[in-house]
């Protein structure tokens, strides 16, 4: 277990997992900013990786106010979640917990309803796209 991390089983494929959490976060009115197949990259360099996808993902008007806050947080914003295949090929999406990035960050305590916004957009956006 990493700290901060989260992590669920999917009941789909690695691409079903992947293009079924694309499809809801822009159909929730966020912006899939980018899609990057970390085992395609493996492949082109002669390695083996199992599936692993991570897809950036947000909506500048919640990101913003957090960066306000704190600028740095900027690192680990948009959000993202991790795709990925295991060695009993059972498939995951992890991703950070946003209660966690706001204690790592320091963000002020007016930052919360902001946090927990995101924090069960997210929660949502994973558990419906794992189903």
């Amino acid at each position: 277990m990493v700290d901060g991390l989260i992590s669920l089983r999917s009941q789909h494929s690695p691409k079903e997992t992947a293009d079924r959490l694309a499809a809801i976060v822009t159909g929730r009115g966020m912006t899939l900013l980018a899609r990057i197949d970390h085992a395609a990259a493996a492949a082109k360099a002669g390695l083996d990786l199992r599936p692993t996808e991570v897809l950036f993902f947000g909506n500048p008007a919640a990101g913003t106010l957090l960066m306000q806050d704190v600028q740095t947080i900027g690192l680990d914003l948009p959000l993202k979640a991790l795709v990925w295949q295991d060695e009993s090929k059972s498939v995951w999406i992890s991703y950070l917990d946003i209660g966690w990035l706001g204690k790592r960050y320091g963000l002020a305590s007016n930052a919360g309803p902001t946090v927990e916004k995101m924090a069960a957009l997210l929660k949502a956006v994973v558990e419906e796209a794992a189903e």
